[in-house]
């Protein structure tokens, strides 16, 4: 997804804009020394004039900086939204899910597999479909590793009970 106007060629920020003109600082530049140039030498142009086309030039030249600091902060923005979904998508990996089947509308459940952005949006592979992180309206969680060892653990408590046999017998 594309935030409109952080592209130098979007209609609100780039040079194709209508109504837009494409001076920029250099411009301004050449335009002032151009008009020292020209100017009548028996009327040269009064201090508060320059001073203030002076003010005018470092006014553009901040509204600029302004503006490139922005759309770096939209574009950091922007990415840390895809990371963001990402992370939380990867983090259902292994997990069964519910979601709507976005071909069906239908309720579904499924293992989550993997996870990917694609335009924008984190889709999670669940099941071989592709399903829009979106989608997912419960996480059901998965069987934690150690829990079939707890009843091993159960059978082992047995085995030391043979044991406590074993020294009963030795006495």
């Amino acid at each position: 997804m594309e935030i409109p106007g952080i592209q130098s060629n979007d209609p609100i920020f780039g040079a194709d804009a209508a109504g837009q003109s494409d001076l920029d600082k250099d411009a301004f530049l050449n335009m002032l020394v151009a008009q020292l140039k020209s100017q009548d030498p028996l009327a040269p142009t009064a201090n508060e004039e320059m001073i203030a086309q002076l003010a005018q030039f470092s006014s553009l030249e901040q509204m600029q900086n302004l503006n490139d600091n922005i759309l770096g902060m939209t574009v950091l923005q922007q990415n840390n939204a895809l990371l963001e979904q990402l992370v939380s998508g990867s983090a259902l990996i292994g997990k069964t899910v519910q979601y709507v089947d976005p071909s069906t509308g239908e309720p579904a459940t499924g293992e989550v597999v993997s996870v990917k952005i694609e335009d924008g949006l984190a889709v999670l592979n669940i099941g071989g479909e592709d399903v829009p992180l979106a989608n997912v309206t419960e996480v059901n969680g998965a069987a934690e590793p150690g829990a079939g060892s707890d009843d091993d653990s159960g059978g082992g408590s047995g085995d030391d009970t043979g044991d406590d046999s074993g020294d009963d017998s030795d006495q």
